[in-house]
């Protein structure tokens, strides 16, 4: 707050602080975050159901909270416009119905994802604690929301698959998911997540980077918008917002910026994206 800071420029000293030697005694640990009790104490008079953690949301607890700490996230956004992309999937899905194949708009997104990052290689990549790994295939994980938690099922070499069988893939593994019967190498690795919120209506959001991953995307809706085209006029067109948060340890900010376009341009431009 404004008094905060005021007050503690009135009352800061005017001597430059002592430097720290080795043989300086330790800084203090951070104080202790509040106790079960001491918080439970504080509803005692209000109703409430208490629910034990489950061991997966203590996984998703601690990784999480390691990764949001640890990590040195930065946030690129950009918006999409997906009509073509519409349009494509629309003339795509009436030709794959006779196969019982419909695509997702997921499934674009994954494609342009791993696509993306062939186009990129250099942003295709882990972070190994005290080296990067550099990897050759497009490994994407897809976050799939289930009963407590989530998985993340991995679609190994998803640049070379197509859209049918990455869509088909994609479902069989989130049923999967869902039911928990993933095995843990369908889960693990990958270097790159997508989470995609746009289905509940979320228009945009920040996602927390999935370790040892070097990026995700978070997705939101389509949603229609006024634009001003590049003749000038002003349109309307659906516009898809998207923010990926990145591992600053693995990516700097130019290649998160080229990677970020690779991906706007193969969504905006479907069709080239498959050729």
């Amino acid at each position: 707050m404004k008094a905060d800071v005021e007050g503690a420029t009135a009352t800061a000293p005017t001597t430059a602080p002592a430097v720290s030697t080795p043989t300086a005694a330790p800084a203090a640990a951070p104080a202790p975050s509040v106790s079960a009790g001491a918080v439970a104490a504080m509803y005692q008079d209000r109703a409430f159901e208490e629910v034990k953690l489950d061991g997966m949301r203590k996984t998703i607890a601690a990784r999480l909270s390691e990764a949001k700490q640890t990590i040195p996230h930065f946030y690129l956004r950009r918006d999409i416009k997906i009509d073509a992309l519409l349009a494509f999937r629309s003339q795509l899905n009436k030709q794959l119905e006779a196969r019982g194949v419909k695509l997702s708009v997921n499934d674009f997104i994954i494609k342009a994802v791993a696509v993306a990052l062939q186009q990129v290689p250099e942003a295709n990549a882990v972070w190994a604690g005290d080296r990067v790994l550099q990897m050759k295939a497009s490994d994407v994980a897809v976050a799939v929301a289930i009963e407590g938690g989530l998985f993340t099922p991995v679609l190994q070499d998803a640049d070379q698959k197509s859209l049918s069988s990455l869509s088909t893939q994609m479902k069989d593994m989130a049923a999967r998911a869902r039911e928990r019967k993933l095995a843990p190498q369908e889960y693990q690795g990958g270097s790159f997540a997508i989470s995609n919120l746009g289905m509940f209506g979320i228009d945009n959001f920040d996602a927390i980077v999935n370790p040892p991953h070097a990026g995700i995307l978070a997705v939101g809706a389509g949603v229609k918008k006024p634009v001003v085209g590049n003749d000038g006029e002003l349109g309307i067109a659906t516009v898809m917002s998207v923010t990926m948060s990145v591992d600053h340890r693995v990516i700097d900010g130019a290649v998160g910026a080229n990677l970020l376009k690779a991906i706007v341009d193969n969504l905006e431009n479907p069709m080239a994206m498959l050729a």
